[in-house]
């Protein structure tokens, strides 16, 4: 496995340290086994959607936690009362954890399941202090001693 080392991106911009712990997460996140698949898909250019597909759970055995800038994904599989004989078993029931990292003023505004897809509404609120503002150019007797 490669390691990068990103010391020189740390010393040489300012207020992106976020961003290169970023990177690093993502370079060494292993965990993630590809199960639940899902999508993220664009509907605007202030909302998204996360899409999951988790057939076989119910809403009582998904969790989805918001804390911070991570959003949880979490499905507990309930133990069967009876042993079943399958002949091939393609659909997968077992439980996962899938971690999301959200960007700044990204929250949840809701979800919902439907045929085996859980959809997660996200929406990315930039304050307005925050937002580009337009600066009027006055004259230079504003700094001016009288």
């Amino acid at each position: 496995m490669r390691n990068y080392d990103l010391t020189p991106l740390y010393r040489s911009a300012i207020g992106f340290d976020r961003l290169a712990q970023l990177a690093e997460h993502a370079a060494s996140n292993k965990g993630n086994s590809g199960y639940p698949p899902y999508n993220i898909e664009l509907l605007n250019e202030n909302r998204y959607r996360i899409t999951m597909a988790v057939a076989g759970f119910s809403m009582a055995e998904l969790d989805i936690t918001s804390e911070g800038d991570k959003l949880l994904v979490k499905g507990t599989k309930a133990e069967q009362d009876k042993e079943r004989k399958y002949l091939y078993q393609g659909i997968a029931e077992r439980g996962f954890e899938r971690t999301f990292q959200l960007a700044d003023y990204v929250t949840v505004i809701g979800a919902n399941l439907e045929n085996g897809l859980l959809n997660i509404d996200l929406q990315r609120e930039i304050p307005e202090a925050l937002k580009p503002r337009k600066i009027e150019i006055g004259t230079s007797r504003l700094f001016d001693s009288e």
